[in-house]
C-alpha cells in the first residue's frame, strides 16, 4: 500500500484527497495535518510514501515544512508532492528548491492527483506540461555560454525530454531505446547535475534554455 499523508488547512480539501485516495485499491491515507508544524512532525513520525502538501497553511507555510522534510541537508528526505491553488513562479522555484517531488494544482482533477502520488513513490516525478512545464519555462535566466553540464548528446536528450514532462516508457519510446537504458540515462545525469530527482532536472534544463 502506498501510505499517504495529506496537509492542508481546509478541512474540505483534505477530505476530498482524502476520498480520492481511499478509492485507489493501492493507496491509503495515513494521517491528516491542519497546519505545517503538524505537518511535518506527523510525517517525521508516521514516515508516509509520500506527503501531499498546501503552500499557505498556519503556524508553518508549506514551502518551509517542505524543506525541513526534503530539503538540502535533510539526511532522509520524505517524498512531498505539493497540491497548491497558487502557481506563482517564485513558490515553484521554491518548491523545486526545496525538494518537492512534484508541483500540482488543486483544480487538476483527481486523475493528475494519483498520477502524482504514483510517480513520486516510483521516483518518476510528475512535470505536467499544463503546470510544472508552464512554469518552469518562466524561471529560466540568461545560461551561461554551451553550459551542458557534462553530460553526453544521448543525456541531453534524455534531459529535454525529461523537461517536456515524458515518463520513462515515453522517452524510451521517443529515442527508440530500452527502459532501463532511460533510467541508467537519469542515474548518471542526477550524479553529474547533483540532483535528487527528474523534477531538478527538469528545472536545471529549462533555466539553460535546453528546452523551448
Amino acid at each position: 500500500m502506498i501510505r499517504v499523508l495529506i496537509a492542508d488547512d481546509q478541512a474540505m480539501v483534505r477530505t476530498g484527497f482524502g476520498m480520492i485516495i481511499g478509492a485507489q485499491s493501492d493507496m491509503e491515507v495515513v494521517g491528516e495535518a491542519a497546519d505545517g508544524v503538524q505537518a511535518v512532525e506527523l510525517a517525521r513520525r508516521l514516515r508516509p510514501d509520500v506527503v501531499l502538501l498546501d503552500i499557505r497553511m498556519p503556524r508553518l507555510d508549506g514551502l518551509e515544512a517542505l524543506r525541513l522534510l526534503a530539503g538540502p541537508g535533510v539526511a532522509d528526505p520524505i517524498r512531498v508532492v505539493v497540491v497548491t491553488t497558487f502557481d506563482l513562479d517564485e513558490y515553484v522555484h521554491t518548491a523545486l528548491s526545496n525538494g518537492a517531488c512534484g508541483f500540482l494544482l488543486k483544480d487538476s482533477g483527481p486523475a493528475l492527483l494519483v498520477e502524482a502520488v504514483r510517480a513520486a513513490v516510483s521516483g518518476d516525478a510528475l512535470i505536467s506540461p499544463s503546470i510544472t512545464v508552464r512554469l518552469l519555462e518562466h524561471l529560466s535566466s540568461p545560461a551561461p555560454a554551451r553550459d551542458d553540464g557534462g553530460l553526453s548528446p544521448r543525456e541531453l536528450d534524455v534531459v529535454k525530454l525529461v523537461a517536456r514532462g515524458l515518463t520513462n516508457a515515453e522517452i524510451a519510446t521517443q529515442l527508440f531505446i530500452a527502459v532501463g537504458t532511460v533510467k541508467t540515462h537519469l542515474a548518471s545525469v542526477q550524479m553529474k547535475l547533483k540532483a535528487r530527482n527528474r523534477v531538478e532536472i527538469a528545472a536545471w534544463a529549462w533555466e539553460r534554455r535546453l528546452v523551448g
